[in-house]
């Protein structure tokens, strides 16, 4: 094990390993409890989608420590998931499973991109500064859906949105798990957010806010049965030949191609794995993410992908894909804990999903926003995401007007062939969706 993994050679051991494992589990095991939360909105069963998040997460962890050897973990992605329950499923009407279907679709074909080659030539397609909008703005949209979800925001006939009853008690209590959660953060602490949680319960519980385990069976108790989700992606292939679900697919496949690369090249850069500039084992590990992905959406999840929590395990010293080995332990021991979704209300995610946007809009300092050709495509995709409540139209309306910035400005030829196709596309999308 110590040879296969290398550990002479970068200098861990299998206690450093371990304690990574853990620290990047921690920081990321929100998810088994947001996850179920955001995808019961579109209709899925809450306990099979716990059950289908921690087995997607143990599996496509394993794939990327034993395959690729990097420590990095997945889970079904925040904003992905957000992207397939309000706008998909609740915005489109389109049934979770054909969605289901949609997402293993997008995982094949980033199987065959990667096996391909044709990977990098997409990813260089695709403007530095439209991808850090994207990111960006799915942090937004992620964040207006805690605030909405907590009632910190509400729905008002005068101005469309406005702040919510900050006297309720529900809301109070996510008001105090927002400001907990950020003082974790703020002082350093790598699980605030999954420890802000826990608080949260916690007082929720003295309050009367949250439900009180009153025995060890509302605690630790038997896997619940998968079966309301496992397979469904396998039985609706023949609903997804439409153009609203290609746009879909599109969004999938563009987001989890991107976020993948996004993560991996900072969690490896930070572990010194990065070498003359270039990432080893590049394409085992996106080869990882996809097989991540397909076997998500056959348990019964959205779209599974590489965390950048990963970097808190790496942070304590990991540095193998034995790190990675260890998260998907402690997933797969977590399939025990599905009494607690009992405890984990809507005021205590969404805290995490306000936290969670706030970190992705990192990505803002990135964009060139003196180039106003690039700032106006760059501040359509932020802006359209939150306010039309779809990713996927935010990421349409930006493409659109990149060409027409772009020629305007004289820099018709620096437009790939790609971004024109996708300027058809999604001028489709408009005209007949």
């Amino acid at each position: 094990m110590r040879k296969y993994f290398h550990f002479e050679e970068l200098g861990t051991s299998y206690r450093t390993e371990f304690t990574a494992g853990l620290t990047t589990f921690l920081a990321m095991a929100y998810i088994l409890f947001v996850n179920p939360a955001t995808l019961a909105e579109a209709g899925m069963d809450k306990d099979a989608v716990f059950v289908a998040t921690a087995v997607a997460a143990a599996v496509g962890t394993l794939f990327m420590g034993i395959i690729a050897k990097y420590p990095v973990a997945l889970a079904p992605g925040m904003g992905l998931n957000a992207f397939f329950a309000y706008t998909v499923v609740l915005g489109y009407g389109i049934p979770w499973q054909t969605a289901l279907s949609g997402v293993l679709v997008s995982g094949l074909i980033f199987m065959v991109l990667t096996l391909t080659g044709l990977r990098e030539r997409i990813i260089n397609a695709i403007p530095a500064n439209l991808k850090y909008a994207v990111g960006a703005g799915i942090g937004l949209f992620i964040a207006f859906i805690g605030l909405i979800n907590s009632g910190i925001v509400v729905d008002n006939s005068a101005t469309l949105v406005g702040i919510g009853d900050v006297t309720s008690p529900d809301v109070l209590l996510a008001i105090f798990g927002l400001v907990i959660s950020v003082v974790l953060l703020t002082k350093g602490v790598k699980a605030g957010i999954f420890y802000g949680m826990i608080i949260t319960a916690i007082v929720g519980m003295i309050f009367g806010l949250v439900p009180v385990p009153t025995s060890l069976n509302h605690i630790i108790g038997g896997i619940p049965s998968i079966s309301p989700t496992f397979g469904q992606a396998l039985f609706h292939f023949d609903e997804i030949f439409t153009l609203q679900m290609l746009v879909v697919i599109l969004t999938f496949l563009f987001v989890d191609f991107f976020d993948t690369a996004g993560t991996l090249v900072a969690v490896a850069t930070q572990a010194g794995l990065v070498k003359e500039n270039k990432l080893p084992r590049a394409g085992r590990a996106l080869f990882a993410d996809s097989a991540a992905t397909v076997s998500g959406a056959v348990f019964g999840t959205s779209t599974t992908t590489s965390y950048v929590e990963s970097t808190a395990g790496v942070g304590v010293g990991g540095r193998t894909g034995f790190t990675a080995v260890v998260t998907a332990g402690f997933f797969l021991l977590a399939l025990f804990f599905s009494p607690l979704l009992a405890i984990v209300t809507s005021a205590v995610t969404a805290p995490a999903l306000i936290i969670v946007g706030v970190l992705m809009a990192g990505q803002l300092k990135n964009i060139e926003w003196d180039r106003f050709e690039i700032a106006v495509p760059a501040f359509f995709v932020l802006l359209m995401m939150p306010l039309t409540y779809s990713i996927a139209t935010g990421i349409a309306i930006g493409f659109i007007f990149y060409p027409i910035t772009m020629i305007v400005k004289g820099k018709a030829k620096e437009i790939h062939p790609v971004m024109y196709g996708l300027f058809i596309v999604f001028i489709l999308y408009f005209v007949f969706l």
